[in-house]
């Protein structure tokens, strides 16, 4: 029996290995697509990779571990033969260290690793710079990031999650319960309170990002770009007609007085303007006479398709997750429980079907792949349309083949973060199958056979099931350690909803973007470059 057991880890092990090499070729060439050819360096491109990679591994984790739970039982809701208690406490563990390692890895990524390389590209960019200037200037601000994290996992290790049972208790023996709290979760609510902060952060980042590039994408498949051959037509226009005002200028000062103040600045902006339009016709000449332009062109119907496919995924998954939550907002045990539910009373699409994929693995884990891999699409969208910004100030922009090596960190932290959203988004979509798979219980059947015999039927585990007949995921017991924390996703879910039904009506309302869209353009706050990206 123990070696049946052995198998079903196994199988499960197996898929997540080959699924781990998969991710990290996805993010080698994800990452080398947007990086710039002329700033190229080995540590930024290496540290994005690895992060972004860790992320979508620790995605690729939850399906491995709702397989496993949901392999201990048999369909008709008693445990298999080999499912004894140390063989459940042994799987348990596996998947448990297995996100232990994989959330360090994260917190190390966000609060050392990436900022310790980031700012010692930017202190880079200082002329006068030593070697020793750059790490000490970056060990400086890192130090900042690595106080953040202790004081994070301090809060996380030392609030309770229960209360001491004597109210009368001396300080002494209420310090005693912080530890023997800490002692007996072995650091889990410590790692899951970080973990949890981060995952908010990336709630941010969903709303601003994912929720606009669910529309944006899709519909610019469909709608398509302007005709190159027009758009430079158009645009040699311009470059006369500002080269005509540039003469009138000029002409005013042909008896060899200088030009007055309001001149003098229109001259400069008409340069300026010259110069960007001069750089725009030399791109819209490389993409008309580009094969893969003409290529494209054949593929057009392709697009359309692919973007009518991708608006109704979209569509599937603002309304599975409008309504989860509003069963939630009906049927939950309250604010102060995080808005869990007990059963599902609202099905929604994706409740409804990922577990019945889940019984024919890996069916489920080629959907939550693909679920993680479009949020990733869609986020890469939303960012490259909107830029990263702080407040009103445009840090970067992210062009493709043509990102700075502090823009494709700050691009992989933001996917990050994104990618552990993921995880409480499917949560959300589909509680249930995150919490339980597709285990089920036996209860006591109301009919009364003869001869007095009771009998029982299987019923699905939800939140109402009894703890030793139903095992609880992993992935649900970091998801929601804090009830506040699955109160704040709740509202977050809303806010998602919102921005991706602004954003659908204002992709509608805009026009075909232009053949180099973000290419070039005059407010360009990071390094260009001259060469046109192919």
């Amino acid at each position: 029996m123990a070696v049946a057991a052995q198998a079903e880890l196994l199988i499960g092990w197996c898929i997540f290995g080959l699924l781990l090499l998969a991710i990290l070729a996805f993010c080698w060439v994800y990452v080398r697509k947007y990086q710039s050819r002329r700033e190229s360096e080995v540590v930024s491109t290496i540290t994005a990779i690895f992060a972004l990679a860790i992320a979508l591994i620790t995605s690729a984790l939850l399906p491995v571990d709702i397989f496993l739970v949901s392999y201990m039982k048999n369909q008709n809701g008693t445990f298999k033969v080999w499912a004894n208690s140390n063989v459940t406490r042994q799987i348990e563990d596996t998947v448990l260290y297995g996100y232990f390692a994989l959330y360090s890895i994260i917190l190390f990524c966000v609060f050392l690793w990436i900022p310790f390389v980031y700012f010692y590209y930017e202190e880079r960019d200082e002329d006068d710079a030593s070697k020793c200037t750059q790490v000490k200037t970056a060990l400086k601000y890192t130090l900042g990031f690595a106080v953040v994290c202790s004081l994070l996992l301090l809060v996380g290790a030392f609030v309770p999650l229960s209360v001491p049972n004597n109210k009368n208790s001396t300080e002494w023996e209420k310090v005693k319960f912080l530890f023997e709290e800490l002692g007996s979760s072995h650091g889990l609510a410590a790692l899951s309170f970080s973990i949890s902060s981060l995952t908010l952060i990336g709630m941010l980042a969903a709303i601003t990002y994912t929720a606009y590039g669910m529309s944006a994408l899709p519909l610019s498949l469909i709608k398509g770009t302007r005709n190159a051959a027009y758009e430079r037509l158009e645009n040699t226009e311009d470059i006369e007609e500002v080269e005509q005002n540039i003469q009138r200028i000029k002409s005013k000062n042909k008896d060899g007085r200088p030009l007055a103040t309001k001149d003098r600045h229109a001259l400069r902006q008409l340069e300026e303007k010259l110069r960007t339009l001069k750089r725009r016709d030399r791109h819209l000449e490389f993409i008309e006479k580009s094969c893969w332009t003409k290529f494209c062109g054949f593929l057009r119907p392709l697009k359309i398709v692919w973007g009518v496919f991708f608006i109704l995924v979209a569509l599937l998954f603002t309304i599975s997750l409008f309504l989860s939550n509003l069963d939630k907002a009906l049927h939950s045990a309250g604010i102060d429980s995080g808005f869990i539910i007990f059963g599902t009373n609202l099905s929604n699409p994706l409740n409804m079907l990922l577990p019945i994929l889940q019984t024919v693995f890996p069916l489920d884990y080629i959907l939550i792949t693909v679920i993680i891999i479009y949020f990733i699409f869609t986020s890469m969208a939303g960012i490259r349309n909107i830029g990263i910004w702080f407040f009103w100030i445009r840090l970067y922009k992210i062009r493709r083949g043509r990102t700075r090596p502090q823009a494709l960190l700050f691009l992989c932290m933001i996917l990050l973060l994104i990618v552990l959203h993921t995880s409480y988004m499917i949560y959300s979509l589909a509680p249930q199958y995150v919490m339980y798979g597709s285990q089920k219980y036996l209860i006591q059947s109301n009919v009364t056979h003869k001869g007095n015999s009771t009998s029982f039927i299987p019923k699905k585990c939800d939140a109402d099931a009894p703890g030793d007949q139903c095992t609880v995921t992993r992935t649900y017991l970091f998801l929601h350690k804090f009830w506040f924390f699955s109160a704040a996703y709740y509202f977050g879910n809303w806010a998602f909803i919102a921005v991706f039904l602004i954003g659908l009506i204002v992709s509608c309302c805009k026009g075909k973007k232009s053949v180099i869209e973000g290419e070039v353009d005059a407010d360009d706050s990071d390094i260009s470059d001259d060469e046109p990206s192919t």
